[in-house]
């Protein structure tokens, strides 16, 4: 018996237990390792009339022996010699793909997949035997290779007719934890093929079991009866894989219902994409991407069930179902795939986060789809809105996460309901708008557009003719604080106390009315309390006898979110009562004696918060408050 040329035991050991994530990853691998051996050939039969084989006669074929426990995969490709088994199966970690690779550095007509070559030792994770049959091509004979794991294997000459190799699994004995015996069923064989080895350019076949009447039974017969004894198992070859990738074929050639068929069967969607994004990147970071913008969020979406991620080829042979360093949060609603030549097939999942070459894909991907994004944007409205009404959330989240960093990428994606026409507006649509005089983006906050329309501060602002974003969602106003401008212009919460649209001359005289006041707004902070940092004339409102304004960084809308979140700390927004100094009441303050003032006070202050839309304190004080006045 000769010995593994590498750190035998401790190398296998490792590399078994913990490079691949799932033991079914092995027949990906013998697939792939197939599909090389029949590359090698075709690619030799291309200078070679000797091959005596075109690209249709080249094939994998799956078999299975329930009775014995064997699996095995054979090819009619190159095959090995003597020494290249020797060679390639008794050091681990040589690759013969790679090696081919460099021997061959012809442009595109190389393309084997394998290149780190461990990917043959996954067997071992189903298998407690292996035997390598293999007649190389122009050679002499053939030999066979086996093992039963690290302690060593045997070369010997064997009886083999035709080229190409046979590679025969003991599967191992099922075990309370361990249920082998799914890798001796045929629809768990053929599931997994569809599942990481349907783009394999040549045919998998396997013999899958099949029903059929016995012979001699008639079931049109009077008097026939159904029995399951009429019935009997037969074996029929079936080749499992599709082999031509949709992603590989010319985009003038491929229908929009083709795309839509692929992405409902593939992602288990019951409606068309809303947007197909179909790209190939060549360069720094070689792949092709197929991507796809669901029409809707599925239903777990926004909760912590939700996984992102695209699934990653590479050369038509799926790497895994969810890569999530592909797609930043931003963009988790995108599904799809991409498929690359610079990554390896043996490469695990746990490998993938730390790869050069993905990280390129990745912000090349971002970028795609950032721009695609836009143009639909600009080429077709009521798709985009359609999209943005679903995931627009989520790219809000992204203007305000990581400390604003993706800020300028995503601002020119977000849409806000808006006064104008009562359409949903982009910034850039809005800046645009702005009349010359107006200095800021106007923006409120609150349930709906419909509350927001009575906020008496909205009020103010829209009869200057300015228009107004409506902020319904919790996250609105955090994304615009977080991005801060836009187009140099800064935003301004029509309720924040920086707001004001008066002239230097009304600014003047307002000053003088409130100092005038001074005493009578002393007594009406101290009726009210520390709800209020002060209490004033205003000149913003139109109608409206009395508002809140807040002061500082947290509004009130962000004081009424962050409060719903564990770990707040009630954190409170520093507010300012302020009373429309042309309104009735102002004068009917001025008269009123010290103790009908303090309730006024307290009437007016709950009166503000119901109008923003916020619950009071005491309702039943303030329902006694309203009946002792009404009675005097």
């Amino acid at each position: 018996m000769k010995q593994f040329k590498a750190e035998s035991k401790k190398l296998l050991d490792m590399m078994i237990n913990s490079i691949y994530t799932h033991k079914e990853i092995f027949l990906r691998e013998l697939i792939s390792n197939a599909s090389d051996a029949l590359d090698k050939l075709y690619f030799r039969s291309l200078t070679d009339d000797q091959v005596g084989m075109a690209r249709g006669d080249f094939v994998i074929d799956l078999s299975v022996d329930k009775e014995k426990r064997l699996l095995r995969i054979a090819d009619n490709g190159i095959g090995m010699s003597e020494e290249e088994l020797d060679k390639n199966l008794g050091v681990i970690a040589k690759s013969g793909s790679l090696d081919f690779k460099k021997e061959n550095q012809t442009g595109d007509d190389v393309d084997v997949i394998g290149q780190f070559g461990v990917g043959f030792y996954s067997a071992f994770m189903v298998a407690d035997e292996v035997t390598v049959e293999s007649r190389a091509y122009g050679g002499d004979g053939a030999y066979r290779w086996y093992s039963r794991g690290a302690e060593g294997y045997t070369l010997s000459p064997c009886e083999k007719e035709g080229v190409g190799t046979v590679i025969t699994l003991h599967i191992k004995e099922d075990t309370d934890d361990e249920k082998y015996s799914e890798f001796l069923d045929e629809n768990r064989l053929a599931a997994l093929v569809k599942k990481y080895s349907d783009y394999i350019r040549y045919p998998i076949r396997l013999d899958m079991p099949t029903s059929r009447l016995k012979e001699g039974v008639d079931p049109s017969a009077e008097d026939y009866h159904y029995s399951p004894d009429d019935y009997e198992t037969v074996y029929e070859q079936k080749v499992l894989n599709s082999m031509t990738p949709l992603w590989k074929k010319n985009k003038k050639e491929i229908t929009k219902e083709e795309y839509s068929a692929f992405y409902k069967e593939k992602f288990f969607d019951y409606e068309d994409p809303a947007l197909v994004i179909h790209t190939k990147t060549e360069g720094s970071a070689t792949f092709s991407a197929l991507l796809f913008v669901p029409a809707h969020a599925p239903f777990n979406y926004y909760t912590k069930d939700y996984e992102k991620g695209l699934q990653l080829f590479s050369k038509g042979v799926l790497i895994t179902e969810k890569c999530k360093e592909l797609l930043p949060d931003y963009f988790s609603f995108v599904k799809g795939l991409v498929d690359s030549e610079d990554l390896s097939l043996n490469i695990s999942r746990e490998m993938l986060q730390h790869d050069h070459q993905l990280r390129l894909i990745a912000r090349t991907l971002e970028k795609k789809i950032k721009s695609e994004l836009l143009h639909l944007q600009e080429t077709d409205r009521e798709t985009y809105e359609k999209i943005f009404a679903a995931f627009g959330t989520q790219l809000k989240f992204g203007v305000y996460n990581d400390y604003g960093a993706h800020k300028d990428s995503l601002q020119d994606l977000l849409l806000f309901p808006s006064s104008y026409e009562g359409k949903p507006v982009t910034l850039k649509e809005y800046v645009a708008r702005m009349p010359e005089e107006q200095k800021a983006i106007y923006y409120a906050c609150g349930e709906t557009k419909e509350k927001i329309d009575m906020l008496p501060q909205a009020e103010a602002v829209k009869d200057r003719g300015y228009e107004i974003l409506y902020c319904t969602e919790q996250v609105d106003e955090f994304a615009l604080k977080m991005m801060m401008t836009y187009a140099e212009k800064p935003f301004a919460n029509v309720c924040a106390d920086e707001t004001d649209l008066s002239t230097d001359e009304e600014k003047e005289a307002l000053k003088k009315q409130n100092e005038e006041a001074k005493s009578l707004f002393e007594t009406m902070k101290n009726a009210i309390g520390d709800s209020v940092s002060e209490v004033r004339f205003t000149d913003k409102l139109k109608n409206h006898p009395v508002c809140l304004t807040s002061e500082g960084g947290v509004s009130l809308e962000m004081e009424r979110v962050l409060g719903q979140m564990p770990g707040s700390n009630g954190v409170k927004a520093k507010v300012a009562l302020e009373i429309n100094k042309d309104h009735p009441i102002a004068e009917t303050l001025k008269t009123a004696d010290e103790e009908t003032l303090k309730k006024y006070a307290v009437l007016l202050y709950d009166q503000a918060r119901l109008i923003e839309g916020m619950s009071i304190d005491d309702p039943a004080k303030f329902s006694d408050l309203v009946c002792e006045l009404m009675t005097k």
